[in-house]
Order: C-alpha cells, then structure tokens, then sequence
C-alpha cells in the first residue's frame, strides 16, 4: 500500500482574460480552482494525475487542454488491467495518436479551433508502478531532502537550441499542427522513496518563479495554491497550474 497526498491549483495569472490550463486529478478536473486530496493504493489500483496547458496564440487553448484531460480521464481508466510495461507503453501511444488527430480533425471542421493545441505532463500509477509522461515543456520535478530535480525534458526549442531566446517555442504538443507528438513514458517506481514531493507544473509556474525560490517554498511546506500565489505575486504573466504530490 502506498499513500498519495495531493493538492492541486488552476489560476488564470493577472494578464491573461482566461484560464486555458487545466488540472486532472484521477477523475476530478480542476480549472479556476484548487483541490486537495489524499488516497492509498495498492497493486491492482490505477490512478492518474496530469496537467495541461493550453497553447497560448492559439485559438481555443481551454478547448484543447479540456478535451484532452477528459479523453485521457476515460482511456485511462479503460485500459484493460495486467499489462507489461511495454504494452502499457503502447497503450498510452495509442492515446497520444488518437487524442492528437482529434484536436486536430477538430481544428479542420471548425474555424474557431484551427491551430489549438496543448501540453501534457503527468504521473500515472498503473500495477503497481509509477510513470513519468511529457509532451511538450510542462514539467515534472521531484523534491527529496531539500534538493529540486527536473524529471522531465523540455520538448522546447530553447532546450534543443542550449538557449533562452525561444522561450514560448515547444516543438512537441497535441494538436497545434504537430503531425508526428510523442510522449516521453518513463517507470520510475525505483526511485520513490517515501518523503518523496513530486511538483507537476506548466511554466506559468517555471517562469514566474525560480527553482531556487521553489525549492525554499517546498521545504516550507508550500501547498499548490501557495506555489501559484508565488507566480503571481511576481507578475503572473500567464495562467499557473500545478499539482504538489507525497508519497507516504
């Protein structure tokens, strides 16, 4: 049995006139909000958290990051039990192409959704194991003994390019004219150790607020809605999200 503490928050930031991110925490969506909860697995469970953020530049950002939190919600809980990682893998690809060519047929049908698209990070606990998932530049960090790591790669030309100068170009998402998404999908039950802090963001959050400063606010405690407070309070030049998980 392992135990789940988590919070989560959605802010519209103090520029933006709409909140485009959106939070999934297992089966409750969380926009404009915050949510906090606590649960106990074990093996046979599966549980799903994730975020994302709504291209911004493009139309109906809300759209896409709803209608790929809600599609996620139902595949996922849908996934026949008993994989192996390998074909868990394969399902949640499967996911991706599927959720990624309806964003973009939608796109193709109606004007106001041409060109929408959206981030996805999340922790996803299927049999027993933990997974990393990325698409896009959302990110996923694990706080442990006072340290801040990033576990996932920025899909971001900055990150391809070793520079700062592209900061609001990704290079992988769902929908947004990406033909060919991929998804980063990595176990990482091996490494989660009881104690563990896992901070699941968009970079509303990243931007607004260093990792320096993340770091003293999680070793103060700092809950999700506390960590967006901190971006806004700094500018909140665009919408935050984020969801604070320990593991007990």
């Amino acid at each position: 049995m392992i135990g789940l503490s988590i919070s989560s928050a959605s802010r519209v930031g103090c520029v933006r006139e709409q909140n485009e991110d959106m939070i999934l925490v297992d089966r409750h969506f969380v926009r404009d909000d915050e949510y906090k909860t606590q649960v106990a697995l074990n093996h046979e469970d599966r549980y799903i958290i994730a975020v994302a953020d709504g291209m911004g530049g493009h139309n109906r950002g809300d759209v896409a990051s709803s209608d790929t939190l809600h599609n996620l919600q139902f595949y996922y809980h849908d996934i026949p039990s008993g994989l192996g990682a390998s074909e868990f893998n394969e399902a949640i690809v499967g996911w991706l192409d599927g959720i990624n060519n309806f964003v973009a047929s939608k796109g193709r049908a109606d004007e106001q959704f041409k060109g929408m698209g959206t981030t996805l990070v999340g922790l996803a606990y299927y049999a027993g194991d933990f997974y990393s998932m990325n698409c896009g530049d959302s990110r996923l960090y694990r706080f442990r003994d006072g340290e801040l790591t990033q576990l996932t790669t920025d899909h971001s030309l900055n990150n391809m390019l070793g520079s700062n100068k592209h900061s609001s170009i990704i290079t992988n998402c769902i929908g947004g004219g990406c033909n060919s998404s991929y998804i980063d999908l990595v176990k990482i039950t091996g490494d989660i150790q009881s104690g563990d802090c896992y901070l699941l963001c968009t970079d509303g959050l990243t931007d607004m607020v260093s990792d320096k400063h993340l770091t003293r606010l999680l070793s103060d405690g700092a809950n999700a809605n506390q960590l967006c407070e901190a971006a806004i309070k700094n500018g909140g030049l665009d919408n935050v999200s984020c969801c604070v998980i320990t593991v007990k």
